[in-house]
């Protein structure tokens, strides 16, 4: 038989118009991809947001569904970790960087003699920084025994090292010397603050080693 004739009218009895099913789905996806069908469609950020809710939701139920008590087992889990941090965090402290040595050099790499740390001293005291005045006064004590012979000068020395080989040639001046070696290891790597009366006794201690003589025998003491 042949087609219908053009320009007559349908009776609804011939076969329905189909459009091959590739090129429809390409033109609806055309279609939808139009921006007037996305205007309130969700952020890039909500859907990954809403995507991150799901997984810890699917997470939450799959523990629940594995914890004694269901949900009220996992709530009591997670409050006995909460509380148990928190009783390390209270224990412990805040964590702190473990230091590199014991204690500090007490020089720098830049070699400056007894007078300029002395100077130095003054000056920060003239300022009322007393930690820095205190740490190079303390510069001044062990520079001034190196140029006087009592000590070897060593690179790398600690306040430490230095305070107990200067006692054995100064043993009048042993005690002194250790605390003024706390006092400067106190600031210099123990983050303490210190205050005028400290910088004082390191100055009448700067003083009184000007003064004195060393000790050919460690037992028989210092002589002034």
């Amino acid at each position: 038989m042949g087609e219908a004739a053009p320009g007559l009218p349908h009776t609804g009895d011939e076969p329905p118009v189909t459009v091959p099913r590739v090129p429809a789905r390409e033109a609806a996806e055309h279609e939808l991809s139009k921006p007037m069908y996305h205007e309130n469609d969700p952020s890039l950020f909500h859907r990954a947001l809403n995507r991150f809710w799901d997984w810890v939701s699917e997470l939450s139920n799959a523990a629940a569904g594995v914890t004694p008590g269901g949900g009220l087992g996992l709530f009591v889990i997670a409050l006995l970790v909460v509380l148990l941090l928190a009783a390390l965090w209270w224990r412990l402290g805040v964590p702190r960087r473990a230091p590199s040595t014991s204690s500090p050099a007490l020089f720098d790499n830049r070699p400056r003699s007894a007078a300029e740390h002395r100077a130095a001293a003054e000056a920060h005291a003239s300022a009322h920084d007393w930690n820095q005045a205190v740490q190079e006064r303390t510069r001044a004590v062990v520079r001034s025994l190196e140029e006087r012979a009592l000590l070897d000068p060593r690179p790398g020395r600690t306040a430490d090292e230095a305070a107990s080989e200067a006692g054995r040639a100064l043993p009048a001046h042993a005690d002194r010397l250790r605390a003024a070696a706390q006092e400067f290891d106190g600031i210099a790597y123990g983050g303490r603050s210190t205050d005028e009366q400290a910088y004082l006794r390191l100055t009448a201690l700067d003083h009184d080693l000007e003064r004195t003589k060393p000790a050919l025998n460690p037992a028989q003491g210092a002589a002034t």
